[in-house]
Protein backbone atom coordinates (compact mmCIF):
# COMPACT_ATOMS: atom_id res chain seq x y z
CA UNK A 1 0.00 0.00 0.00
CA UNK A 2 1.73 3.28 -0.56
CA UNK A 3 0.82 6.36 0.92
CA UNK A 4 1.46 10.32 0.71
CA UNK A 5 2.37 11.52 3.92
CA UNK A 6 2.33 15.80 4.55
CA UNK A 7 4.43 17.73 7.40
CA UNK A 8 3.76 21.16 7.88
CA UNK A 9 5.87 23.53 10.19
CA UNK A 10 3.16 22.53 13.04
CA UNK A 11 2.88 19.26 14.58
CA UNK A 12 -0.51 19.05 13.94
CA UNK A 13 -0.37 20.13 10.29
CA UNK A 14 -0.49 16.23 9.01
CA UNK A 15 -1.81 13.74 7.11
CA UNK A 16 -1.23 10.49 6.01
CA UNK A 17 -3.46 9.30 3.06
CA UNK A 18 -3.50 6.30 0.80
CA UNK A 19 -2.87 6.61 -3.07
CA UNK A 20 -3.97 4.17 -5.16
CA UNK A 21 -2.82 3.33 -8.80
CA UNK A 22 -4.01 4.74 -11.76
CA UNK A 23 -6.81 7.34 -9.76
CA UNK A 24 -5.12 11.08 -10.57
CA UNK A 25 -5.60 13.16 -7.46
CA UNK A 26 -5.38 16.84 -6.89
CA UNK A 27 -3.28 18.20 -4.43
CA UNK A 28 -4.37 21.62 -2.82
CA UNK A 29 -5.17 24.16 0.19
CA UNK A 30 -8.53 23.38 -1.13
CA UNK A 31 -8.32 19.65 -2.45
CA UNK A 32 -9.29 16.57 -0.84
CA UNK A 33 -8.36 14.40 0.85
CA UNK A 34 -4.71 15.96 -0.28
CA UNK A 35 -5.84 19.15 1.54
CA UNK A 36 -3.19 21.08 2.54
CA UNK A 37 -4.94 24.26 4.09
CA UNK A 38 -1.74 25.77 6.32
CA UNK A 39 0.50 26.58 4.05
CA UNK A 40 -0.52 29.84 2.60
CA UNK A 41 2.61 28.81 -0.39
CA UNK A 42 0.21 26.61 -1.33
CA UNK A 43 -1.86 27.11 -4.20
CA UNK A 44 -5.79 26.25 -3.94
CA UNK A 45 -5.29 23.61 -6.72
CA UNK A 46 -1.62 23.23 -7.02
CA UNK A 47 -0.51 19.43 -8.34
CA UNK A 48 -1.99 16.45 -9.68
CA UNK A 49 -0.66 13.57 -8.56
CA UNK A 50 -0.61 9.60 -9.96
CA UNK A 51 0.82 6.50 -8.78
CA UNK A 52 1.47 4.12 -11.43
CA UNK A 53 2.61 0.34 -11.02
CA UNK A 54 6.05 1.59 -10.30
CA UNK A 55 6.48 5.21 -8.61
CA UNK A 56 4.21 8.55 -8.44
CA UNK A 57 3.86 10.51 -11.37
CA UNK A 58 3.93 14.82 -9.71
CA UNK A 59 3.05 16.99 -12.30
CA UNK A 60 2.57 20.95 -10.97
CA UNK A 61 -0.83 22.50 -12.47
CA UNK A 62 -0.55 25.94 -14.71
CA UNK A 63 -2.60 27.99 -11.66
CA UNK A 64 0.08 27.42 -9.12
CA UNK A 65 1.75 30.45 -7.68
CA UNK A 66 4.88 28.85 -6.53
CA UNK A 67 7.26 26.42 -7.69
CA UNK A 68 7.71 22.17 -6.34
CA UNK A 69 10.85 21.62 -5.51
CA UNK A 70 12.61 18.15 -5.96
CA UNK A 71 15.90 17.02 -4.53
CA UNK A 72 16.23 20.85 -4.09
CA UNK A 73 15.37 21.84 -7.79
CA UNK A 74 12.52 23.63 -9.08
CA UNK A 75 10.36 21.18 -11.17
CA UNK A 76 7.02 21.22 -12.76
CA UNK A 77 7.37 17.43 -13.53
CA UNK A 78 8.96 14.61 -11.96
CA UNK A 79 8.66 11.27 -10.65
CA UNK A 80 8.98 10.57 -7.22
CA UNK A 81 10.28 7.28 -5.59
CA UNK A 82 9.07 5.62 -2.29
CA UNK A 83 11.42 7.00 0.45
CA UNK A 84 11.80 10.11 -1.56
CA UNK A 85 10.16 13.77 -1.20
CA UNK A 86 9.07 16.94 -2.57
CA UNK A 87 8.40 20.12 -0.74
CA UNK A 88 6.15 22.69 -1.42
CA UNK A 89 6.64 26.14 0.95
CA UNK A 90 7.50 24.96 4.39
CA UNK A 91 5.60 21.70 3.87
CA UNK A 92 7.49 18.33 2.90
CA UNK A 93 5.58 15.39 1.04
CA UNK A 94 6.72 12.30 1.27
CA UNK A 95 6.04 8.56 -0.49
CA UNK A 96 5.70 5.78 1.38
CA UNK A 97 5.13 1.84 1.01
CA UNK A 98 5.35 1.30 4.61
CA UNK A 99 3.34 -1.54 6.52
CA UNK A 100 2.52 -2.00 9.61
CA UNK A 101 2.17 -5.89 10.96
CA UNK A 102 1.53 -6.62 14.54
CA UNK A 103 4.79 -9.46 15.32
CA UNK A 104 5.31 -11.75 18.27
CA UNK A 105 9.27 -11.19 17.52
CA UNK A 106 9.89 -9.20 20.27
CA UNK A 107 11.73 -9.41 23.67
CA UNK A 108 9.93 -9.84 27.17
CA UNK A 109 9.58 -5.88 28.32
CA UNK A 110 12.04 -5.25 31.41
CA UNK A 111 9.33 -3.47 32.97
CA UNK A 112 5.21 -4.15 32.66
CA UNK A 113 2.59 -2.21 34.72
CA UNK A 114 -1.45 -2.32 34.15
CA UNK A 115 -3.59 0.73 34.88
CA UNK A 116 -6.83 1.14 35.22
CA UNK A 117 -9.36 4.00 33.78
CA UNK A 118 -9.86 4.87 37.60
CA UNK A 119 -6.32 4.96 38.78
CA UNK A 120 -5.45 7.25 35.71
CA UNK A 121 -7.84 9.48 36.39
CA UNK A 122 -7.66 9.99 40.14
CA UNK A 123 -4.35 9.54 40.65
CA UNK A 124 -2.33 10.69 37.70
CA UNK A 125 -1.36 14.17 37.11
CA UNK A 126 0.19 15.61 33.79
CA UNK A 127 3.74 17.53 34.22
CA UNK A 128 3.10 19.59 30.99
CA UNK A 129 -0.78 20.24 31.61
CA UNK A 130 -0.99 23.85 29.53
CA UNK A 131 0.56 22.41 26.73
CA UNK A 132 -1.80 19.12 26.80
CA UNK A 133 -4.64 21.38 27.54
CA UNK A 134 -3.85 23.42 23.96
CA UNK A 135 -3.80 20.32 22.09
CA UNK A 136 -7.45 18.90 23.63
CA UNK A 137 -9.18 22.36 23.20
CA UNK A 138 -9.00 22.43 19.27
CA UNK A 139 -9.73 18.53 19.48
CA UNK A 140 -13.53 18.68 18.79
CA UNK A 141 -13.03 21.59 15.43
CA UNK A 142 -10.29 18.48 14.62
CA UNK A 143 -13.51 16.01 14.92
CA UNK A 144 -16.52 18.45 13.01
CA UNK A 145 -14.02 19.20 10.15
CA UNK A 146 -13.33 15.64 9.59
CA UNK A 147 -15.20 14.41 6.29
CA UNK A 148 -14.67 10.66 6.61
CA UNK A 149 -13.55 7.76 9.10
CA UNK A 150 -10.08 7.85 7.52
CA UNK A 151 -9.51 11.89 7.93
CA UNK A 152 -10.84 11.30 11.34
CA UNK A 153 -8.30 8.41 12.51
CA UNK A 154 -5.91 10.63 10.93
CA UNK A 155 -6.65 13.74 13.17
CA UNK A 156 -6.69 11.24 16.58
CA UNK A 157 -3.10 10.03 15.90
CA UNK A 158 -1.88 13.67 15.45
CA UNK A 159 -3.64 14.69 18.25
CA UNK A 160 -2.01 12.05 20.60
CA UNK A 161 1.77 12.10 18.91
CA UNK A 162 1.50 15.93 19.64
CA UNK A 163 0.33 15.36 23.12
CA UNK A 164 2.81 12.72 23.53
CA UNK A 165 6.33 14.72 22.78
CA UNK A 166 8.19 11.53 23.66
CA UNK A 167 6.09 9.00 21.00
CA UNK A 168 7.66 8.35 17.62
CA UNK A 169 4.53 6.06 16.18
CA UNK A 170 0.77 5.80 17.25
CA UNK A 171 -1.74 3.14 15.73
CA UNK A 172 -4.99 2.60 15.82
CA UNK A 173 -6.12 -0.82 15.78
CA UNK A 174 -8.55 -3.20 15.98
CA UNK A 175 -8.55 -7.17 17.00
CA UNK A 176 -10.43 -9.57 16.05
CA UNK A 177 -11.28 -13.28 16.75
CA UNK A 178 -11.00 -16.14 14.06
CA UNK A 179 -14.15 -18.04 13.82
CA UNK A 180 -12.46 -20.97 14.85
CA UNK A 181 -11.45 -19.86 17.88
CA UNK A 182 -7.33 -19.83 16.75
CA UNK A 183 -5.32 -16.44 17.63
CA UNK A 184 -6.77 -13.02 17.31
CA UNK A 185 -6.05 -10.94 14.34
CA UNK A 186 -5.16 -7.27 14.75
CA UNK A 187 -5.35 -5.01 11.98
CA UNK A 188 -3.64 -1.81 12.04
CA UNK A 189 -6.59 0.78 11.29
CA UNK A 190 -4.44 3.68 10.80
CA UNK A 191 -0.87 5.07 12.01
CA UNK A 192 2.08 7.33 11.66
CA UNK A 193 5.10 8.29 12.96
CA UNK A 194 6.83 11.56 14.32
CA UNK A 195 9.64 10.86 11.41
CA UNK A 196 9.51 11.37 7.53
CA UNK A 197 11.59 8.08 7.34
CA UNK A 198 10.99 5.03 5.65
CA UNK A 199 10.42 1.57 7.52
CA UNK A 200 7.59 -0.89 8.47
CA UNK A 201 6.05 -0.37 11.73
CA UNK A 202 5.93 -3.71 14.34
CA UNK A 203 3.96 -3.08 16.86
CA UNK A 204 4.14 -6.07 19.63
CA UNK A 205 1.41 -8.24 18.88
CA UNK A 206 1.84 -9.89 22.87
CA UNK A 207 1.12 -6.43 24.00
CA UNK A 208 -2.04 -5.66 22.09
CA UNK A 209 -3.78 -8.96 23.22
CA UNK A 210 -2.58 -8.51 26.77
CA UNK A 211 -4.12 -5.47 26.98
CA UNK A 212 -7.70 -6.17 25.34
CA UNK A 213 -7.99 -9.24 27.46
CA UNK A 214 -7.46 -6.96 30.47
CA UNK A 215 -9.31 -4.65 29.25
CA UNK A 216 -6.96 -1.91 31.13
CA UNK A 217 -3.63 -0.03 29.62
CA UNK A 218 -0.48 -2.41 29.55
CA UNK A 219 2.81 -0.24 29.40
CA UNK A 220 6.06 -2.93 28.46
CA UNK A 221 9.54 -0.88 28.81
CA UNK A 222 12.57 -2.98 27.03
CA UNK A 223 16.08 -2.18 28.25
CA UNK A 224 17.58 -2.15 24.66
CA UNK A 225 20.82 -2.77 25.44
CA UNK A 226 19.58 -5.96 27.54
CA UNK A 227 17.07 -6.79 24.80
CA UNK A 228 19.73 -9.47 23.12
CA UNK A 229 21.43 -7.58 19.55
CA UNK A 230 19.74 -5.82 16.75
CA UNK A 231 17.37 -8.76 15.76
CA UNK A 232 14.92 -6.75 18.15
CA UNK A 233 14.56 -2.90 16.31
CA UNK A 234 11.02 -2.81 17.40
CA UNK A 235 10.00 0.38 15.11
CA UNK A 236 13.80 2.82 15.20
CA UNK A 237 14.86 1.35 18.56
CA UNK A 238 11.82 2.29 20.52
CA UNK A 239 12.33 1.29 24.24
CA UNK A 240 8.68 1.17 25.70
CA UNK A 241 5.24 0.80 24.43
CA UNK A 242 1.67 0.91 25.42
CA UNK A 243 -1.68 -0.46 24.70
CA UNK A 244 -5.32 2.15 25.59
CA UNK A 245 -8.04 -0.56 24.94
CA UNK A 246 -11.12 0.91 23.64
CA UNK A 247 -13.93 -0.87 25.84
CA UNK A 248 -17.01 0.26 24.34
CA UNK A 249 -19.87 -1.71 22.57
CA UNK A 250 -18.71 -0.34 19.31
CA UNK A 251 -15.05 -0.19 19.61
CA UNK A 252 -14.94 -4.19 20.92
CA UNK A 253 -11.22 -5.25 20.38
CA UNK A 254 -10.17 -1.91 19.49
CA UNK A 255 -7.43 -0.14 21.65
CA UNK A 256 -4.51 2.41 20.61
CA UNK A 257 -1.07 1.65 20.48
CA UNK A 258 1.82 4.05 21.41
CA UNK A 259 5.42 3.65 21.37
CA UNK A 260 8.53 6.16 21.70
CA UNK A 261 11.95 6.10 23.51
CA UNK A 262 13.92 8.06 25.70
CA UNK A 263 12.70 6.64 29.01
CA UNK A 264 15.39 3.77 29.99
CA UNK A 265 16.52 6.26 32.51
CA UNK A 266 13.47 5.61 34.22
CA UNK A 267 13.71 1.92 34.66
CA UNK A 268 17.73 2.16 35.14
CA UNK A 269 16.93 1.01 38.52
CA UNK A 270 19.00 3.91 40.31
CA UNK A 271 17.74 6.45 42.80
CA UNK A 272 18.56 9.29 40.47
CA UNK A 273 16.51 8.27 38.00
CA UNK A 274 13.55 7.91 40.80
CA UNK A 275 10.36 8.36 39.02
CA UNK A 276 10.64 11.47 37.25
CA UNK A 277 10.71 9.42 33.82
CA UNK A 278 8.39 6.82 35.01
CA UNK A 279 5.65 9.92 36.15
CA UNK A 280 5.84 11.70 32.55
CA UNK A 281 5.33 8.29 30.98
CA UNK A 282 2.19 7.82 33.18
CA UNK A 283 1.29 11.57 31.82
CA UNK A 284 1.16 10.18 28.67
CA UNK A 285 -0.76 7.00 29.08
CA UNK A 286 -3.54 9.17 31.10
CA UNK A 287 -3.90 11.67 28.13
CA UNK A 288 -3.88 8.65 25.94
CA UNK A 289 -6.91 7.01 27.92
CA UNK A 290 -8.70 10.50 27.72
CA UNK A 291 -8.06 10.52 24.06
CA UNK A 292 -9.27 7.25 23.88
CA UNK A 293 -12.07 7.36 25.23
CA UNK A 294 -13.20 10.35 23.21
CA UNK A 295 -12.54 8.43 20.15
CA UNK A 296 -14.71 5.71 21.55
CA UNK A 297 -17.40 7.60 22.92
CA UNK A 298 -17.65 9.21 19.51
CA UNK A 299 -17.61 5.73 17.46
CA UNK A 300 -20.38 4.75 20.06
CA UNK A 301 -22.72 7.94 18.68
CA UNK A 302 -21.53 7.46 15.25
CA UNK A 303 -22.65 3.73 15.73
CA UNK A 304 -26.04 4.74 17.13
CA UNK A 305 -26.98 7.07 14.83
CA UNK A 306 -26.40 4.89 11.76
CA UNK A 307 -28.24 2.18 13.76
CA UNK A 308 -31.02 4.56 14.30
CA UNK A 309 -31.15 5.95 10.98
CA UNK A 310 -31.54 1.84 9.93
CA UNK A 311 -33.99 1.84 12.14
CA UNK A 312 -35.98 5.05 10.80
CA UNK A 313 -37.22 2.62 7.60
CA UNK A 314 -38.69 0.02 10.12
CA UNK A 315 -39.66 2.25 13.04
CA UNK A 316 -41.40 5.54 13.86
CA UNK A 317 -39.86 8.25 15.75
CA UNK A 318 -42.10 7.73 18.95
CA UNK A 319 -40.41 3.63 19.13
CA UNK A 320 -37.21 4.84 18.69
CA UNK A 321 -37.76 7.57 21.34
CA UNK A 322 -39.21 4.82 23.47
CA UNK A 323 -35.96 2.80 22.60
CA UNK A 324 -33.95 5.30 24.16
CA UNK A 325 -34.71 5.33 27.44
CA UNK A 326 -35.85 1.34 27.29
CA UNK A 327 -34.51 -2.27 26.62
CA UNK A 328 -35.96 -2.60 22.98
CA UNK A 329 -36.87 -6.62 23.60
CA UNK A 330 -39.36 -4.67 26.19
CA UNK A 331 -40.22 -2.02 24.03
CA UNK A 332 -41.83 -4.46 21.53
CA UNK A 333 -43.43 -6.68 23.51
CA UNK A 334 -47.06 -7.43 22.92
CA UNK A 335 -49.12 -5.52 25.59
CA UNK A 336 -52.41 -4.50 26.16
CA UNK A 337 -52.89 -0.65 25.97
CA UNK A 338 -55.50 1.77 25.25
CA UNK A 339 -54.92 3.48 21.60
CA UNK A 340 -56.69 5.56 18.81
CA UNK A 341 -56.52 4.01 15.02
CA UNK A 342 -56.33 5.57 11.63
CA UNK A 343 -57.15 3.83 8.68
CA UNK A 344 -56.94 5.59 5.32
CA UNK A 345 -57.77 4.51 1.93
CA UNK A 346 -57.41 5.33 -1.26
CA UNK A 347 -60.47 6.63 -3.35
CA UNK A 348 -60.44 5.80 -7.28
CA UNK A 349 -57.58 3.58 -6.88
CA UNK A 350 -59.60 0.48 -8.53
CA UNK A 351 -60.61 2.51 -11.65
CA UNK A 352 -56.66 4.25 -11.98
CA UNK A 353 -55.38 0.43 -11.97
CA UNK A 354 -57.87 -0.67 -14.62
CA UNK A 355 -56.15 2.57 -16.80
CA UNK A 356 -52.60 1.68 -15.84
CA UNK A 357 -52.69 -1.80 -16.20
CA UNK A 358 -49.87 -1.37 -19.21
CA UNK A 359 -47.54 0.71 -16.92
CA UNK A 360 -47.67 -0.98 -13.31
CA UNK A 361 -44.74 0.60 -12.34
CA UNK A 362 -46.40 4.15 -12.74
CA UNK A 363 -49.32 2.69 -11.27
CA UNK A 364 -47.24 1.65 -7.97
CA UNK A 365 -45.24 5.17 -7.90
CA UNK A 366 -48.59 6.84 -7.70
CA UNK A 367 -49.81 4.97 -5.17
CA UNK A 368 -46.32 4.70 -2.96
CA UNK A 369 -46.35 8.76 -3.10
CA UNK A 370 -49.90 8.89 -1.75
CA UNK A 371 -49.15 6.17 1.00
CA UNK A 372 -46.31 8.73 1.69
CA UNK A 373 -48.36 11.52 2.07
CA UNK A 374 -50.55 9.18 4.63
CA UNK A 375 -47.70 8.19 6.55
CA UNK A 376 -45.63 11.67 6.88
CA UNK A 377 -48.98 12.80 8.41
CA UNK A 378 -49.12 10.15 11.12
CA UNK A 379 -45.71 10.23 11.75
CA UNK A 380 -45.66 13.98 12.52
CA UNK A 381 -48.66 13.78 14.79
CA UNK A 382 -46.62 11.13 16.73
CA UNK A 383 -48.27 7.93 15.46
CA UNK A 384 -46.88 4.72 14.91
CA UNK A 385 -47.27 3.12 10.92
CA UNK A 386 -48.97 -0.14 11.76
CA UNK A 387 -49.47 -1.31 8.61
CA UNK A 388 -49.97 -1.37 4.93
CA UNK A 389 -53.11 -2.98 2.92
CA UNK A 390 -52.16 -2.62 -1.01
CA UNK A 391 -53.71 0.99 -1.23
CA UNK A 392 -54.43 1.58 2.62
CA UNK A 393 -52.57 2.84 5.41
CA UNK A 394 -52.99 2.10 8.88
CA UNK A 395 -51.12 4.14 12.38
CA UNK A 396 -52.10 4.03 15.70
CA UNK A 397 -51.30 6.47 18.79
CA UNK A 398 -50.71 5.36 22.58
CA UNK A 399 -48.06 3.10 22.18
CA UNK A 400 -45.33 2.62 23.15
CA UNK A 401 -45.85 5.57 24.87
CA UNK A 402 -49.18 6.58 26.93
CA UNK A 403 -50.63 9.62 24.94
CA UNK A 404 -53.28 11.34 26.44
CA UNK A 405 -54.07 13.31 23.54
CA UNK A 406 -54.15 10.13 21.11
CA UNK A 407 -57.29 10.54 19.24
CA UNK A 408 -56.70 14.46 19.13
CA UNK A 409 -53.39 13.72 17.10
CA UNK A 410 -55.37 10.79 14.72
CA UNK A 411 -58.25 13.66 14.04
CA UNK A 412 -55.08 16.16 13.65
CA UNK A 413 -53.06 13.83 11.44
CA UNK A 414 -56.14 12.89 8.88
CA UNK A 415 -57.19 16.60 8.58
CA UNK A 416 -53.49 17.05 7.28
CA UNK A 417 -53.95 14.28 4.77
CA UNK A 418 -57.21 15.23 3.84
CA UNK A 419 -55.87 19.12 3.02
CA UNK A 420 -52.80 17.46 1.24
CA UNK A 421 -54.76 16.15 -1.38
CA UNK A 422 -57.32 19.22 -1.59
CA UNK A 423 -54.54 20.79 -2.69
CA UNK A 424 -53.27 18.23 -5.14
CA UNK A 425 -56.98 17.78 -6.75
CA UNK A 426 -56.70 21.54 -7.47
CA UNK A 427 -53.86 20.69 -9.49
CA UNK A 428 -55.17 19.76 -12.78
CA UNK A 429 -51.18 18.54 -13.90
CA UNK A 430 -49.99 16.41 -10.53
CA UNK A 431 -49.90 13.32 -11.08
CA UNK A 432 -52.35 11.98 -7.76
CA UNK A 433 -54.49 14.42 -9.21
CA UNK A 434 -58.02 12.60 -8.90
CA UNK A 435 -57.21 10.33 -6.02
CA UNK A 436 -59.41 10.96 -2.84
CA UNK A 437 -59.01 9.70 0.56
CA UNK A 438 -60.96 8.52 3.15
CA UNK A 439 -60.60 7.79 6.97
CA UNK A 440 -61.99 5.79 9.95
CA UNK A 441 -60.81 6.65 13.53
CA UNK A 442 -61.71 4.28 16.37
CA UNK A 443 -60.16 4.24 20.09
CA UNK A 444 -60.44 1.68 22.55
CA UNK A 445 -58.39 -1.49 24.27
CA UNK A 446 -55.92 -2.98 21.52
CA UNK A 447 -52.69 -5.60 22.14
CA UNK A 448 -49.49 -3.53 20.53
CA UNK A 449 -46.00 -4.59 19.90
CA UNK A 450 -44.09 -7.05 17.86
CA UNK A 451 -46.87 -9.39 16.39
CA UNK A 452 -46.68 -12.47 14.31
CA UNK A 453 -45.06 -15.90 13.97
CA UNK A 454 -41.82 -17.10 14.69
CA UNK A 455 -41.21 -16.71 10.64
CA UNK A 456 -42.48 -13.19 10.19
CA UNK A 457 -43.52 -10.92 12.69
CA UNK A 458 -44.44 -6.67 12.68
CA UNK A 459 -45.26 -3.79 15.12
CA UNK A 460 -49.26 -3.46 15.03
CA UNK A 461 -51.93 -3.03 16.96
CA UNK A 462 -54.51 -5.78 17.00
CA UNK A 463 -58.31 -6.06 18.42
CA UNK A 464 -61.67 -5.04 17.54
CA UNK A 465 -60.96 -0.95 17.84
CA UNK A 466 -58.49 -2.29 14.61
CA UNK A 467 -61.31 -3.51 12.45
CA UNK A 468 -64.16 -0.51 13.56
CA UNK A 469 -61.36 1.42 12.04
CA UNK A 470 -61.26 -0.38 9.57
CA UNK A 471 -65.18 -0.77 8.85
CA UNK A 472 -65.51 3.30 9.32
CA UNK A 473 -63.24 4.05 6.89
CA UNK A 474 -65.24 1.80 4.51
CA UNK A 475 -68.48 3.69 4.85
CA UNK A 476 -66.62 6.77 4.57
CA UNK A 477 -67.87 6.29 0.62
CA UNK A 478 -71.24 6.53 1.18
CA UNK A 479 -70.55 10.32 3.17
CA UNK A 480 -68.00 11.99 0.23
CA UNK A 481 -64.61 10.83 1.74
CA UNK A 482 -65.00 12.17 5.56
CA UNK A 483 -63.17 11.58 8.29
CA UNK A 484 -65.63 9.41 10.48
CA UNK A 485 -65.17 8.41 13.97
CA UNK A 486 -66.50 6.41 16.78
CA UNK A 487 -68.29 7.24 19.68
CA UNK A 488 -65.00 6.75 22.34
CA UNK A 489 -63.10 8.89 19.59
CA UNK A 490 -65.38 11.49 20.32
CA UNK A 491 -65.75 11.16 24.34
CA UNK A 492 -62.15 11.78 24.46
CA UNK A 493 -61.48 14.85 21.97
CA UNK A 494 -65.21 16.67 23.27
CA UNK A 495 -63.13 18.20 26.17
CA UNK A 496 -60.14 19.05 24.61
CA UNK A 497 -59.79 22.40 22.78
CA UNK A 498 -60.49 21.22 18.85
CA UNK A 499 -60.29 23.42 15.35
CA UNK A 500 -63.24 21.06 13.55
CA UNK A 501 -67.14 20.52 14.39
CA UNK A 502 -68.16 17.23 15.19
CA UNK A 503 -71.24 15.57 13.69
CA UNK A 504 -73.17 12.79 14.85
CA UNK A 505 -74.43 10.62 11.63
CA UNK A 506 -76.32 8.34 13.61
CA UNK A 507 -75.88 4.34 15.19
CA UNK A 508 -74.26 1.96 12.72
CA UNK A 509 -73.90 -1.52 12.53
CA UNK A 510 -70.99 -2.49 10.59
CA UNK A 511 -70.91 -5.07 8.47
CA UNK A 512 -69.16 -7.88 9.93
CA UNK A 513 -69.41 -6.54 13.44
CA UNK A 514 -71.87 -7.77 16.18
CA UNK A 515 -71.70 -4.17 18.00
CA UNK A 516 -73.75 -1.33 16.90
CA UNK A 517 -71.05 2.36 16.96
CA UNK A 518 -72.73 5.90 16.84
CA UNK A 519 -70.57 7.35 14.46
CA UNK A 520 -69.29 11.14 13.63
CA UNK A 521 -67.59 12.72 10.73
CA UNK A 522 -65.46 15.32 11.04
CA UNK A 523 -66.34 18.74 9.69
CA UNK A 524 -63.37 21.61 9.59
CA UNK A 525 -64.64 25.02 10.79
CA UNK A 526 -64.42 27.03 7.56
CA UNK A 527 -66.02 24.50 5.96
CA UNK A 528 -68.73 24.02 8.50
CA UNK A 529 -72.82 25.62 7.51
CA UNK A 530 -74.72 25.72 11.34
CA UNK A 531 -77.69 25.73 9.28
CA UNK A 532 -77.52 22.09 7.23
CA UNK A 533 -75.88 20.32 10.22
CA UNK A 534 -78.90 22.12 12.78
CA UNK A 535 -81.11 20.75 10.07
CA UNK A 536 -79.54 17.08 9.58
CA UNK A 537 -79.52 16.55 13.37
CA UNK A 538 -83.24 17.73 13.24
CA UNK A 539 -84.07 14.96 10.75
CA UNK A 540 -81.85 12.34 12.33
CA UNK A 541 -83.65 12.67 15.57
CA UNK A 542 -86.82 12.46 13.55
CA UNK A 543 -85.52 9.18 11.77
CA UNK A 544 -84.27 7.44 15.34
CA UNK A 545 -87.52 8.04 16.52
CA UNK A 546 -89.67 6.44 13.45
CA UNK A 547 -91.18 9.41 12.46
CA UNK A 548 -89.27 8.76 8.35
CA UNK A 549 -92.14 10.62 6.59
CA UNK A 550 -91.07 14.16 8.05
CA UNK A 551 -87.27 13.12 8.31
CA UNK A 552 -87.52 12.83 4.84
CA UNK A 553 -88.99 16.07 3.74
CA UNK A 554 -86.10 17.53 6.06
CA UNK A 555 -83.49 15.51 4.47
CA UNK A 556 -84.97 16.53 0.58
CA UNK A 557 -83.98 20.24 1.62
CA UNK A 558 -81.01 19.89 2.29
CA UNK A 559 -79.85 19.37 -1.57
CA UNK A 560 -77.21 17.11 -2.46
CA UNK A 561 -75.47 17.01 0.72
CA UNK A 562 -74.03 13.47 0.84
CA UNK A 563 -74.89 12.61 4.58
CA UNK A 564 -78.46 13.47 4.03
CA UNK A 565 -78.14 12.03 0.67
CA UNK A 566 -77.34 8.41 1.86
CA UNK A 567 -79.92 8.78 4.99
CA UNK A 568 -82.73 9.84 2.67
CA UNK A 569 -81.27 7.00 0.15
CA UNK A 570 -81.86 4.41 2.77
CA UNK A 571 -85.22 5.46 4.19
CA UNK A 572 -86.20 5.50 0.31
CA UNK A 573 -85.14 1.77 -0.11
CA UNK A 574 -87.67 0.38 2.37
CA UNK A 575 -91.78 0.12 1.54
CA UNK A 576 -93.20 2.72 1.54
CA UNK A 577 -90.49 4.16 3.23
CA UNK A 578 -91.16 3.43 6.77
CA UNK A 579 -88.59 1.80 9.16
CA UNK A 580 -89.35 -2.48 9.40
CA UNK A 581 -90.54 -3.62 12.51
CA UNK A 582 -88.99 -4.15 15.91
CA UNK A 583 -86.32 -0.60 14.24
CA UNK A 584 -83.88 0.58 16.97
CA UNK A 585 -82.46 3.52 15.40
CA UNK A 586 -79.56 1.16 14.39
CA UNK A 587 -78.73 1.43 10.51
CA UNK A 588 -77.53 -2.33 9.28
CA UNK A 589 -74.84 -2.51 6.45
CA UNK A 590 -74.95 -5.18 3.95
CA UNK A 591 -71.87 -4.75 2.90
CA UNK A 592 -67.98 -3.03 3.32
Amino acid sequence: MFELIAQGPGADNRWRVEIKTNHPMELGREAHPLKADWDSQISRRHAIITLTEEDLLVERLAAARNPVFFGGTERDSFRLKPGEHFVIGSTTFMLTNEVALPTLDVPNPVTQRSYTAEFLRSNVEYVDSDRRIKVLNRLPDLISNSGSERELYTRFVNTLMEGIVSATSVAIFRQSDHPDGSRAATEVIHWDRRRLTSGDFSPSERLISQAIKEGQVVEHIWNQTRAGGPEYTMDMDNDWAFVCPLTGTATHGWGIYVTGKNRVSAIAGSDSASSSGELDLQGDIKFCELIGSTLQNLLEAQRLERRQSSLRSFFSPVVLEAFSDHDPEDVLTPKECEVSVLFCDLRGFSKASEQMAGDLLELLSRVSNSLGIMTHSILEHGGVIGDFHGDAAMGFWGWPLDQSDRAIRAIDASMQIKKEFARINSDPDHPLKDFQMGVGIATGPAVAGKIGTSDQVKVTAFGPVVNLASRLEGMTKWFGGSILLDEETVTQVRDQPHHFTLQRLGSFLPFGLRTPSVVHRVVPVDLTDPTILEKYDDALVKFESGRWSEAGETLAGLGDEPCSQFLLQYIRSHADCKPPMGFSGVIELSSK
